[in-house]
């Protein structure tokens, strides 16, 4: 059973941003660190608090967290969701060693393998293993495409209305196709664009009774591009 259970996260590692280039012998020596943990949590556990100091990157083995934030009335807010086997987060804080600004929680029981900095510490110099480098060299990338995701997310910001938020963040998406599936859920799209779901959804209706897109479910289709594309 061990076996089965090193096969499926060696195959699950090497499909991560983090261990990408990493050979099966270098995700494995990853796997075999003291600084390497798998944890389970039940749905509803915390795995970590707001202005906590950070002890681990993590990364979704299986579940769903969603990362939030409560005001200072209490009101709890949606930032994301991380539900995808692979997926990574708590990484800029665990490399900073900034204490989190926002909170984790597990909405299912969930599943995360957990990497302290210190295996790949940038203090290290050469001491470091080989995988650890290609982490390091991993976490860069990760880093810029997180820079160049908020220079977007800026940009989409910066819309005068709704609808124009709404075009250009799928402007962004679409990539030059007329056509695509969200990644997120509507919850995520109107945490992303800064306002309520119902009025995400009720444009989203308009757009469609214009004849301008086509949506259903998590697929979003560009029926007209020239009127689409005046609000960019």
């Amino acid at each position: 059973m061990a076996a089965t259970v090193n096969e499926s996260l060696l195959s699950l590692l090497k499909q991560c941003s983090l261990a990408q280039g990493m050979s099966d012998t270098e995700v494995q020596e990853l796997l075999a660190s003291a600084q390497v943990q798998q944890r389970e949590y039940p749905k509803g556990k915390i795995i970590f608090h707001e202005g906590d100091m950070p002890k681990s990157l993590y990364i979704l083995l299986a579940g769903e967290v969603h990362i939030l934030k409560d005001t200072f009335s209490g009101r709890r807010i949606f930032l994301s969701e991380i539900n995808e086997p692979g997926d990574m987060f708590g990484e800029v804080y665990e490399v900073l060693k900034q204490p989190y600004d926002m909170y984790v929680e597990a909405v299912t029981p969930v599943k995360l393998l957990e990497i302290s900095s210190d295996l790949f510490s940038f203090d290290a110099g050469g001491a470091l293993s080989r995988s650890a480098l290609k982490i390091q060299r991993n976490l860069m990338r990760i880093f810029a495409r997180k820079a160049y995701f908020m220079h977007n997310k800026i940009k989409v910001l910066a819309s005068g209305s709704l609808r124009e938020k709404i075009i250009r963040f799928l402007f962004i998406e679409l990539q030059g196709r007329r056509e695509l599936e969200l990644t997120g859920s509507r919850e995520f799209m109107a945490s992303y664009l800064a306002v309520t779901r119902p009025s995400l959804s009720r444009e989203l209706s308009a757009l469609q009774r214009e004849g301008i897109l086509a949506v259903e479910g998590k697929k979003v289709r560009v029926l007209d591009m020239e009127r689409f594309e005046e609000y960019l």
